[in-house]
């Protein structure tokens, strides 16, 4: 069994699986960190070195690498499921999860983390706000494909958990 995360940036896709993976005793992989892992540079590097299409390019690679195992938890980059067919082979080879906030939420979230985050380190505040709520929009058709949906607004990781283990031992 494959448990995908998806969402925006910040909406705790990172967090929240590395806290289901423990309780469902599996492993836990980041796509972004796997990608850094593999490629020997960071995120940030591969975007400022080659160009998005580039990252985007790789990130398909690894995501078919991983969607084919068995039994890990996978937090996808906020931009995975809007490129190539990476939506229709997430939903197809896992069981999907959009954990879903606000862009004012993300907003609070993201503005303290900007420097971290290559697609938004160059805006200042205000644009910040903008681009969210546009970025949003735009990937939202895709993010909404996903099996389910988790309202993440105002919860707790472990009761975002409780709430996707509830789901998962219902399709038993």
């Amino acid at each position: 069994m494959i448990i995908s995360l998806l969402g925006y940036m910040g909406c705790g896709k990172s967090t929240i699986g590395k806290s289901l993976a423990k309780t469902l005793l599996l492993p836990f992989t980041d796509l972004d960190n796997y990608i850094s892992f593999h490629e020997k540079k960071t995120v940030q590097q591969i975007f400022s070195e080659h160009g998005e299409i580039h990252f985007r390019k790789k990130e398909k690679y690894y995501l078919n690498e991983l969607i084919n195992q068995n039994n890990v938890v996978l937090s996808l980059g906020g931009g995975t499921p809007i490129y190539y067919d990476n939506m229709k082979l997430i939903t197809d080879k896992s069981i999907s999860f959009y954990l879903k906030m606000s862009p004012s939420e993300l907003y609070e979230r993201l503005i303290t983390e900007k420097k971290h985050r290559p697609l938004i380190s160059h805006l200042n505040d205000e644009s910040l706000k903008e681009f969210i709520a546009k970025h949003l929009f735009e990937r939202s058709a895709f993010y909404e494909q996903a099996e389910h949906i988790i309202r993440v607004s105002e919860k707790k990781p472990d009761e975002i958990c409780k709430e996707i283990i509830h789901i998962l031992q219902s399709k038993k």
